[in-house]
């Protein structure tokens, strides 16, 4: 694996075990918060696309090393951009309760699909 394509994988790895911490410590030790505050459906979201995305830059990062095609591994990390800013801002909002958190999600969101669509480009390019 290229020095680059393992970091992406490195990256997905530990994205996909903080999604599982994460996702948790919502379940276990914020529940009453998140109750209370009427977020748990936003924090759930969070954690799925956090852990679905952690999934997907393992799975770019696995495609780019068994097709020797290293370009695939910018679709990797315009996922985890994407997924730090869509999620970190959901997961912020309702830990903190600050309405505005809620208008930088969307760039974490088109981050994403930008990923997923170089992905696809490659896909029918290569």
């Amino acid at each position: 694996m290229s020095n680059t394509t393992n970091k992406l994988w490195i990256a997905g790895a530990i994205a996909a075990a903080l999604g599982v911490a994460v996702g948790a410590f919502g379940a276990h030790g914020l529940k009453p918060l998140l109750v209370l505050t009427g977020r748990v459906e936003t924090f759930e979201t969070a954690v799925k696309y956090h852990f679905y995305h952690a999934l997907g830059i393992m799975l770019l990062a696995t495609w780019a090393k068994t097709t020797n095609q290293p370009s695939i591994v910018k679709a990797g990390w315009l996922l985890l951009l994407g997924m730090c800013i869509f999620s970190g801002s959901l997961y912020a909002l309702c830990l903190l309760q600050v309405a505005w958190l809620g208008a930088i999600t969307p760039l974490g969101g088109v981050l994403m699909i930008i990923g997923w669509l170089y992905a696809a480009w490659k896909a029918a390019t290569s």
